[in-house]
């Protein structure tokens, strides 16, 4: 892992829904938890990439989120994630979604870990 990394870094990237994102139980087209939580897990990549070096990539391991409000699917969903500690190559991080009506749709935590991506690479 490269320098930098440090509790306090925070990525704030806006997407908007799309059908692929809506509860498919519900008959009227509404952003999904597992989709807000994807957004999340996505944001914080994001986040950690520029500070990886080769072979290294980050994988999820806990994700701790409530869903407090719903969205109606084409709106925007602006999702930040804030590093808070780096720690034994796993990192914390705090993550929160706030819709285009400025309402705030989700938040929690979550966790990644450090691989080395070698490890995964099946020998041909």
């Amino acid at each position: 892992m490269k320098d930098g990394l440090v509790a306090g870094l925070t990525h704030t990237q806006t997407y908007v829904t799309t059908l692929e994102m809506r509860a498919k139980q519900l008959t009227a087209d509404v952003f999904s938890t597992p989709a807000m939580i994807g957004l999340m897990e996505g944001t914080c990549v994001r986040l950690i990439a520029p500070f990886l070096n080769d072979n290294e990539q980050t994988v999820g391991i806990h994700i701790d989120v409530r869903h407090m409000a719903p969205t109606k699917i084409g709106q925007s969903v602006t999702v930040t994630a804030t590093l808070l500690e780096v720690k034994n190559q796993k990192m914390k991080l705090v993550v929160s979604a706030v819709n285009d009506q400025s309402v705030k749709i989700g938040e929690g935590t979550h966790r990644r870990a450090l691989i080395n991506t070698t490890q995964f690479v099946t020998p041909s």
